[in-house]
């Protein structure tokens, strides 16, 4: 049994930490990259969602490398992402491939449900080596976010343009080569000392971007073409409500207590949209309502054919919240010059509002 599973931003890092302690053989797919598009493109039906097709191509290129059996979580929520594994299975079945999808409903199960799926990839390795294995991969999750949001506030005020980028980098590898809690808190507090000591550009204030929408375009930076680094290169300091370690302790440890850390942005987009629509979308359009007056502007990501966040974006322009919203859908059509280009025109005409160049 060799084990593989999808990207989902960074989380490759977190996985591998719980995988090695339990000596699990497992192949982590290359990083999504234009082959790994054209594979997905290939292969999968036309209308659905760039999530659908850059897990599909995790998959087949995992399968080249010869795993067998796919790790994936799924749902029985109001997005689609969560019954796509069935679809894929067939997929990579027509194409040859004898694969075993290894599951757990998140929905449903909860943490036991992922620790359930250690333990059977694992060979029935002991509770007490599942658990502690499990705690350093969300030991290692929560130290990933923790430079992602030290780089994206960072990359603002930087007077060498690319010097925070390449730090950053060097710290994903540095926590991925952490094999204790000891040289995990010595690499954060590393390359924290070392980002947050690079020259800066005095007296800056720059704009400040609230990056919001459904989790898989925000979390990976090849579906969103790099949309946080590109807005850093522009001056502009970035911070979004989505990251994998919130995502996955909510999923598995405050739900469950039914404790709702989304609770006052629910709240807040009440008056628009009154319920849960699947995915991302209600929190999307609560982030706008509560984020007005913290921040500049609004970046909303979005997967093309995504019914949540297509019905969000529709939202945006009816709400009183004076921010401006900059919707970029993303697709395999989806151009990264013009991405570039929007992003440009976008942050221009927020920084001649905030100087008072327009009218209201």
């Amino acid at each position: 049994m060799r084990i593989t599973f999808p990207h989902i931003g960074n989380a490759y890092i977190a996985i591998k930490a719980m995988l090695d302690p339990l000596g699990v053989d497992y192949v982590v797919p290359p990083k999504c990259n234009k082959r790994t598009l054209s594979l997905a493109t290939k292969y999968s039906p036309e209308g659905v969602c760039i999530p659908f097709k850059l897990n599909l191509g995790n998959m087949i290129e995992a399968v080249e490398l010869g795993a067998d059996h796919i790790m994936n979580v799924t749902g029985h929520g109001t997005c689609r992402m969560g019954y796509y594994f069935k679809v894929q299975e067939q997929i990579l079945r027509d194409m040859g491939y004898d694969v075993t999808m290894m599951l757990t409903g998140l929905s449903e199960h909860k943490l036991k449900g992922f620790l359930n799926l250690l333990r059977s990839v694992s060979n029935n390795a002991p509770w007490s080596k599942i658990i502690s294995s499990f705690a350093f991969g969300i030991a290692k999750m929560t130290a990933l976010d923790d430079m992602e949001i030290l780089a994206n506030n960072m990359r603002a005020f930087e007077i060498h343009k690319g010097t925070i980028t390449p730090l950053y980098r060097k710290s994903l590898q540095a926590i991925d080569d952490a094999s204790d809690y000891h040289s995990l808190k010595a690499v954060v507090r590393e390359y924290g000392e070392e980002m947050s000591g690079v020259e800066v550009i005095p007296d800056y204030k720059p704009l400040k971007i609230l990056v919001v929408g459904e989790i898989y375009v925000v979390l990976d930076p090849f579906a969103n073409m790099d949309v946080e680094m590109e807005l850093g290169k522009l001056g502009v300091v970035t911070n979004r409500s989505l990251y994998l370690s919130r995502w996955v302790k909510k999923g598995l440890f405050f739900n469950p207590l039914g404790i709702d850390q989304w609770r006052d942005v629910h709240k807040a987009a009440m008056p628009y949209l009154k319920r849960d629509i699947g995915g991302d979308g209600w929190e999307t359009v609560g982030e706008k309502v509560i984020s007005t007056g913290h921040y500049d502007g609004m970046v909303h990501l979005a997967p093309f054919t995504c019914m949540p966040e297509g019905t969000a974006q529709c939202i945006m322009p009816s709400t009183k919240e004076d921010l401006p919203v900059l919707a970029i859908y993303c697709d395999e059509q989806t151009s990264k010059a013009g991405m570039i280009t929007r992003l440009e025109a976008f942050t221009d005409m927020i920084a001649m509002k905030k100087a008072g160049c327009l009218s209201q």
